[in-house]
């Protein structure tokens, strides 16, 4: 959209005329009611949805996340022994150093 020269950063048309007075909701208030009307259900059912979750106990949490680190840990150290044999195998078949 282009800017007024007269005043930068307000757009060059008019403003949008007022609704007729006999008319009380335009399409636009309309869909932006229905709009409101839905995500407060969309809230609601989240809510209620959070409600019924049964969250883990604290021991189970705590063991969740150890075998997560333990996991993480174990993989890192997988990939770091792959690293080191096939950095020695392409020296041993290269013959060169990094």
């Amino acid at each position: 959209m282009k800017s007024n020269p007269s005043r930068p950063g307000t757009p060059a048309r008019p403003a949008a005329s007022r609704p007729p007075a006999g008319r009380t909701t335009t399409p636009a208030s309309t869909q932006r009611a229905a709009n409101a009307a839905r995500t407060q259900a969309f809230v609601q059912g989240v809510i209620q949805e959070m409600k019924r979750v049964t969250w883990p106990s604290r021991e189970e949490w705590v063991a969740a996340t150890l075998l997560t680190i333990a996991l993480v840990v174990g993989v890192g150290l997988f990939t770091s022994a792959c690293d080191w044999i096939f950095e020695h195998l392409f020296t041993f078949i290269t013959g060169s150093a990094r």
